[in-house]
């Protein structure tokens, strides 16, 4: 398991992009055995090696349909939210290798997971806890895993098991199969101490299942999906909404306003695959917007230059300048504060490199809104935060802006785009409905001329 460091990667000039990194999580990839025989890509092995991770390991993975890979360990520490989740990264159409990125299924996250706290998935305590996941695409192997497992000692009511649907993907070793790669999404930790020791040394093993004997497959089928949306949305706050942007209007009236569009980001794992479009790292558990007009949907090829696509999220060009009046304000409704969300964040991003610099979560914006609209019961569901160069002492809700550190902030002339995230209704374990949220919205100040 390693700590698998987007901005890092792009400083050292590994990748050259962070691929729309969530700064609220720092994500856990497991670094998979090469199968036998078998070499790693050269460009594979300079980013296992920029991340300290053996050599003989890759994060991204082929896998034979009689093959698994598993993980033995612990479950991360008490957080707002935990994910496994496992993704199709490559896929060979014809003579071109494209870059996925694509969520393959749901992810086991920590309302639904078995561990030795929630065995079998009941109620309890999911955090710091023993469990066993298995990802393969054939039921016989997971089944002598399992009966391995029990006779070491663990219990098949922590055993959990995410299929490779064999009706969709390409599996195999051949230099046509599809690629894999597996993550640990950890956010917002209790303890944050905790949560770094977590990440730096995850205490857990992985494992490349290898059969000595080849066997009859027994492929699983497309897994059953847990289904978005409860019928109740946040459509009844609208009016509240528009009354909190007159508010913001009034309050930054000698500055010129400029609304940004808001899309749905990123389309939904399935899509992409059908399609053969770069993903964007979906998952399930969640909702994705950003401040654009459209949804990511081209074809691109492995380890891409995210600044020669997409042209639409730097025409025009939103830049964040010096000037006192020059300023973005941030806001909607608090998913997290009306149910439908167990957190929820918005990230600046670097138009180019799509790297995010600072995620604002509901933690940092909780409250915001009230003194806006003083008089309004329902200003406890909505939020305001400014992203500025420089913010006053006074300004409580307000991020400054960095740049010139790379990577790690964003220039004064650099575009730049909003990126929100909403993750994990408790009513139905996976993420919100599009159909049931009301979009977050981001206005644009400049000096009036």
């Amino acid at each position: 398991m390693g700590y698998f460091d987007l901005i890092g990667l792009v400083e050292k000039g590994v990748l050259p992009s962070a691929y729309g990194n969530n700064p609220t999580t720092k994500y856990v990839a497991y670094f998979v055995p090469a199968a036998t025989g078998h070499e790693i890509d050269e460009r594979v092995s300079r980013l296992t090696s920029a991340l300290g991770m053996s050599g003989n390991t890759t994060p991204f993975w082929n896998l034979r349909p009689d093959e698994a890979v598993v993980f033995v360990g612990r479950t991360p520490p008490e957080c707002r939210y935990f994910s496994y989740d496992h993704y199709i990264m490559h896929r060979t159409f014809g003579n071109e290798k494209r870059w996925l990125f694509s969520n393959v299924a749901d992810t086991v996250n920590n309302l639904v997971i078995k561990t030795k706290g929630t065995p079998d998935r009941s109620s309890g305590n999911p955090f710091n806890q023993t469990t066993v996941i298995i990802i393969t695409a054939d039921r016989g192997i997971d089944q002598r895993i399992r009966a391995a497992a029990e006779s070491a000692g663990y219990s098949d009511s922590i055993i959990n098991t995410q299929v490779l649907p064999s009706t969709i993907l390409n599996m195999g070793l051949e230099n046509n199969s599809d690629t894999f790669a597996a993550f640990i999404r950890p956010a917002l930790f209790n303890d944050t101490q905790a949560g770094d020791d977590y990440i730096n040394n995850t205490p857990a093993t992985v494992f490349r299942i290898t059969p000595n004997n080849t066997t009859e497959l027994d492929p699983y089928d497309y897994p059953e999906l847990r289904v978005r949306g409860t019928g109740k949305t946040e459509f009844e706050l609208t009016d509240d909404l528009e009354e909190l942007r007159t508010a913001i209007l009034n309050k930054y009236n000698k500055s010129s306003a400029t609304e940004l569009p808001t899309s749905q980001a990123v389309p939904v794992g399935s899509d992409a695959i059908q399609r053969g479009i770069n993903g964007v790292g979906p998952n399930n558990d969640a909702c994705y917007l950003w401040t654009a007009n459209q949804t990511a949907s081209s074809p691109t090829p492995p380890f891409f230059n995210t600044s020669l696509y997409y042209p639409f999220l730097r025409n025009p060009a939103i830049t964040l300048g010096n000037d006192p009046n020059e300023l973005i304000i941030v806001y909607g409704v608090n998913h997290v504060a009306t149910g439908k969300a167990s957190y929820s964040n918005f990230a600046i991003y670097g138009a180019d490199a799509w790297n995010g610099v600072r995620a604002i979560t509901d933690a940092d914006f909780n409250g915001s809104a009230e003194e806006y609209l003083p008089n309004n019961p329902n200003a406890k569901y909505l939020y305001v935060y400014k992203l500025a160069r420089n913010c006053s002492e006074s300004d409580q809700y307000c991020y400054e802006v960095p740049y010139g550190i790379g990577t790690y902030g964003i220039e004064l002339d650099q575009p730049l785009f909003i990126g929100w995230r909403a993750y994990l209704e408790n009513t139905t374990k996976t993420g919100p409905a599009y159909s049931e949220i009301v979009y977050d919205r981001a206005m644009k100040f400049d000096p009036k001329s």
